[in-house]
């Protein structure tokens, strides 16, 4: 018996998001961190500022 998929679910990012993604990147907030927060894997939120030009994924 082949066990079931996981669905994947697509959210777009709210203009809230993007303003959090701002925030964070400004604290310098590590990126797990900002995924935890934002309930999204480790690279959604590393692409969405990627191609808003941000700067994220600060090491501490």
């Amino acid at each position: 018996m082949a066990k079931k998929m996981k669905k994947i679910v697509r959210r777009e990012f709210t203009k809230s998001d993007v303003k959090e993604i701002r925030a964070h990147s400004k604290a310098k907030t590590p990126v797990v961190k900002i995924a935890k927060t934002m309930k999204r894997s480790v690279g959604s939120p590393r692409q969405k500022a990627l191609k808003l030009g941000i700067p994220l994924g600060h090491m501490r």
